[in-house]
């Protein structure tokens, strides 16, 4: 019989998760849960058909032992559409809260990755299969809050 992964099991080395379907993106989106980032960290390559983000992730992964982020990147591939809500995307220094990820599944394997932002805001990625990669591209450092993020009850 075998365990699912816990977090008290996470080793403090990179996180690099690849997400084929929603039950492996339920885990990215825990790991990415409370993340920060400049509203210009986002880009689209339609040619590539590429949506990925440059965030600031709070490490979740560590329990409950020192307030750390890292650099993380995002990405979601087979992109055909990116639209957004309640983002004023020309201000490039607004700094947008990552709640979670959402999946919506569509036809044949198609549907819609949403990044549920902090002040009713959203990006939905529309795609022609689901595939999200979670990658660690810095070096932890310490968060500048000192603590970790709060969830009330």
């Amino acid at each position: 019989m075998t365990e699912d992964a816990r977090f008290e099991d996470a080793d403090e080395g990179p996180v690099a998760l690849r997400a084929l379907d929603a039950e492996d993106l339920k885990v990215i989106a825990a790991l990415v849960q409370d993340a920060v980032f400049p509203a210009s960290e986002m880009t689209w390559d339609r040619r590539k058909r590429r949506f990925a983000v440059l965030l600031n992730r709070f490490r979740w992964e560590l329990g409950t032992g020192r307030p750390e982020r890292v650099r993380s990147l995002l990405v979601i591939e087979d992109a055909a559409r990116v639209s957004s809500q309640g983002i004023a995307r020309e201000d490039g220094d607004l700094v947008l809260s990552l709640l979670t990820l959402d999946w919506e599944a569509g036809e044949d394997g198609t549907g819609r990755v949403t990044l549920v932002l902090a002040g009713d805001g959203a990006v939905a990625v529309d795609v022609e299969a689901l595939e999200v990669t979670l990658r660690d591209v810095t070096k932890p450092y310490v968060a500048p809050s000192g603590r970790a993020p709060g969830h009330p009850d």
